[in-house]
């Protein structure tokens, strides 16, 4: 589900960028071909705000329109920006479901347990998870931020063996896609010596 709508907000973004930018040619070109005359040498010569213009803006409608066309791209603008704020973290995993009902187990609850136990491991200064997809066949996205010294091969070697087995156990799968994100931390800077 959680790919299914990031597939539709990257689509919907591509074709709304499509729209406005092909509008906005239309509009660019047909201002550039007004100005060359293309549309007739009257035209080209007429100034923007003819009297024509103005008695058209003149009119008791024409505010009231402006104000529902800002509004109204006010909204779409809104709802883009919502659109791109959001995320697909799970917030519950199901566990088991029967035509009872079902067991679910918080996802922050799942994720936290996972972050203490990496965060633990030598050379680990920093773990983030995120259960995300969905509630049923969760996927793992980690972060790890790890100490300049650390040994990067045991401590994805110890994540692969004991964190996601671990993680599999609590969620009851056998499979839990994961993809792991290592970067290692600055190294401290040396503090400034002082003549004395």
């Amino acid at each position: 589900m959680g790919r299914d709508m990031n597939r539709r907000s990257a689509r919907g973004n591509r074709v709304g960028l499509v729209v406005v930018g092909a509008l906005l040619m239309a509009l660019g070109l047909a201002a550039l071909a007004a100005g060359r005359g293309v549309l007739g040498p009257d035209l080209a010569e007429e100034a923007i705000l003819d009297a024509r213009v103005r008695e058209a803006l003149g009119q008791r409608w024409v505010p009231y329109a402006a104000v529902a066309v800002a509004f109204l791209t006010g909204f779409l603008a809104l709802r883009w920006l919502l659109v791109q704020g959001m995320n697909d973290t799970v917030g519950r995993v199901v566990l088991d479901h029967d035509p009872d009902g079902r067991v679910e187990m918080s996802e922050s609850v799942a994720r936290g347990a996972l972050e203490q136990e990496v965060a633990e491991y030598p050379g680990v200064r920093r773990a983030r998870a995120r259960l995300t997809e969905s509630a049923e066949a969760p996927h793992l996205r980690i972060a790890l931020l790890l100490e300049e010294d650390a040994d990067v091969t045991r401590v994805w070697e110890r994540v692969r063996s004991e964190a996601l087995k671990h993680l599999g156990e609590a969620l009851d799968l056998e499979r839990i896609p994961t993809v792991i994100r290592m970067s290692v931390a600055a190294p401290a800077r040396s503090p400034r010596r002082s003549l004395v």
